[in-house]
């Protein structure tokens, strides 16, 4: 009997495989302890903007295995493209069995109208000055693999992380306000287009909340990142709920990799959006 979760839609962003801040050990665990129907990949999965031949470690291909795997077990795997995997646009509408490249996602689930997509398009420093957004990612990777040194030493004294991009995030009034305003305007356009719930990744802040425009509510989704916060969102029983992978001073270790002679399986080109059993 298999000891995996059963869920029925999983949103992943934000893992930026190819970065020295991906924590891919992390999702590898977390991957391999669930069982999703939908498996949305919401954008900025591997970090295209900053990839290098020469930074590209085992953990982070065993990410890719792991989801080729799941997709050949019968799971849809909807990829999203971000502002960091831009160049895979171009693909969009490709199907492959249960994988699919879009940039956005509509699903009614359980009744529910839901809008899936990364979010860049709605950012203003995106649409405006991109080169300023590519050197300012380059700036966050640096201050990432700092604050892991930092951490490092930290743990080493017995003294608990910190998260410097969060207090920069948190304690800088134009962070704060970006945040709030880019919320805002996904749920308002949401609103707008007659949608129920609203899910994006892009700003790495994890969140499930309710948001009203013109007296009207809709459900506000964020998955979060794979670089600090660690989360996806996942859906069960006719819920949303955020999942966080443990903190943990335990080094995480993955088992070797094992020989998938069938990695893709039995391909199903059946797609299934709603969940009467659940």
């Amino acid at each position: 009997m298999s000891d995996k979760r059963p869920l029925d839609i999983v949103v992943i962003s934000d893992v930026h495989l190819g970065i020295y801040g991906c924590h891919a050990k992390e999702l590898v665990q977390y991957l391999d302890s669930i069982d999703p129907k939908i498996l949305i990949l919401n954008g900025d999965i591997i970090d295209i903007w900053q990839f290098s031949k020469r930074y590209f470690p085992k953990a982070h291909t065993k990410v890719i295995r792991r989801i080729l795997k799941m997709t050949g077990k019968g799971t849809d795997v909807y990829y999203l493209t971000g502002n960091h995997d831009e160049a895979l646009r171009k693909f969009a509408g490709f199907g492959l069995g249960n994988l699919t490249i879009d940039n956005k996602l509509i699903l009614d689930v359980d009744g529910k109208k839901h809008w899936f997509f990364h979010g860049d398009v709605y950012d203003v420093t995106m649409k405006n000055s991109k080169w300023l957004a590519k050197l300012g990612g380059k700036g966050y990777d640096l201050l990432i693999i700092i604050n892991r040194l930092v951490n490092n030493i930290l743990e080493s004294m017995g003294r608990e992380k910190m998260s410097f991009s969060k207090k920069v995030k948190h304690g800088v009034k134009q962070a704060v306000k970006f945040i709030s305003d880019f919320e805002q305007i996904v749920a308002e356009i949401a609103v707008d287009k007659g949608f129920d719930v609203v899910a994006c990744g892009h700003i790495h802040q994890p969140i499930i909340k309710e948001m009203v425009h013109n007296g009207k509510s809709v459900t506000y989704l964020n998955s979060g990142d794979w670089v600090e916060s660690l989360t996806s969102l996942e859906y069960v029983n006719k819920e949303w709920t955020l999942y966080q992978y443990p903190v943990t001073k335990t080094k995480v270790i993955l088992p070797e990799e094992e020989e998938d002679q069938q990695i893709w399986g039995d391909l199903d080109l059946s797609k299934a959006v709603t969940f009467p059993n659940s």
